[in-house]
């Protein structure tokens, strides 16, 4: 039979007798420490209840083929910290014990990502696709985009930073938050900026927990001292959530939503190409006569005032083609035209 075991986050004191009496009676116990740091405390706790207390690399999880050999014939368990399945290695193992006709049996437990978001008092609902930053410049576009998606539906962002047992470094959440100001000012989308709210939350659910939030400007002051550390970035802000921080973290500013001063992409080009068009198109009928030419100007037009109400009315996707169908117009115009005082859009 195969096991899988949370620690939870709060340590080995965490562990109900359930999973106590498990470990106890489990012939080999595997204790991973890949997704997230367990402090020596709690490792040496759990060794004390069984001389089968294995500390596992990562390869051997991932490989799986011993565990799932010795599962056919013995109870093995294995071990992780928050919940089980927060790290999908865990749950294809459970798919391959199954399709091997293995027994499993799972006990949960609280998870860092879930109690991150309680102590914050944020509204769990609100909480948009989670991402992870790690400390590769080339690999922050994924992180950027789930923030600018997630604050375009008014979600928060939850941010887990890279972490690495075999060389023993987690990311400075203050590493994270330069890289996405660097991002920004690659991309200029104005969904990161020093003014953006945010917060770090450091070693949740342990006795020296720490929750500091603020504007970015002020959290790159802050030594946030030993890890596991967690970015939020807020979306939009509740009263009860904006209450909640206010009252029950270290706040270096006050609470703000970020979300309302996002522009969607669709909001973004028309801002910028319906008055350039409208502009264009006005110098453009002073140098058209002919009836066919005026016509696909105005036509231009009308494309033009339907990207807007297409926006109003929520549906983007059309806004998009129709604004695009106008410029392609007014860029063939301006082609044939020729007139060097006529600019094309950029």
């Amino acid at each position: 039979m195969l096991y899988f075991i949370g620690i939870g986050i709060s340590g080995y004191g965490s562990l109900p007798l359930y999973s106590i009496n498990i470990i106890k009676k489990s012939r080999f116990v595997y204790l991973e420490q890949f997704t997230s740091p367990i402090n020596v405390i709690t490792i040496n706790n759990i060794k004390k209840l069984s001389p089968n207390v294995i500390l596992t690399k990562r390869w051997f999880i991932e490989d799986g083929n011993e565990i799932l050999e010795q599962a056919k014939h013995d109870n093995v368990t294995i071990l992780t910290y928050g919940d089980p399945y927060i790290a999908t290695t865990h749950y294809d193992l459970r798919i391959r014990a199954n399709k091997e006709k293995i027994i499993t049996k799972t006990i949960h437990a609280s998870s860092s990502i879930t109690a991150i978001v309680g102590e914050c008092g944020l509204h769990y609902y609100k909480i948009g696709r989670v991402a992870t930053i790690t400390n590769e410049l080339k690999m922050m576009m994924t992180p950027y985009n789930v923030i600018y998606k997630n604050m375009i539906e008014n979600n928060h962002s939850v941010l887990l930073l890279e972490f690495n047992h075999e060389k023993n470094f987690f990311l400075d959440p203050k590493i994270a938050l330069k890289n996405l100001l660097k991002i920004e000012k690659v991309h200029k989308t104005n969904i990161i900026n020093e003014s953006t709210y945010a917060i770090v939350a450091s070693r949740v659910g342990l006795d020296n927990q720490n929750i500091i939030a603020g504007k970015i400007s002020n959290l790159l002051k802050i030594d946030f001292n030993e890890p596991p550390h967690t970015i939020i970035i807020i979306g939009n802000l509740h009263f009860t959530e904006y209450d909640a921080i206010k009252n029950l973290l270290t706040c270096v500013d006050p609470p703000q939503s970020n979300s309302d001063k996002i522009q969607t992409t669709t909001e973004r080009l028309l801002n910028k190409y319906v008055p350039k068009l409208n502009i264009v198109s006005k110098q453009l009928k002073l140098h058209y006569n002919e009836k066919k030419l005026l016509n696909i100007i105005e036509n231009a037009e009308s494309y033009a005032k339907d990207a807007e109400n297409f926006f109003s009315d929520g549906h983007n996707e059309i806004a998009m083609l129709s604004i695009g169908y106008a410029e392609g117009l007014i860029d063939a115009l301006i082609a044939i035209h020729n007139n060097a005082k006529l600019k094309r859009f950029d």
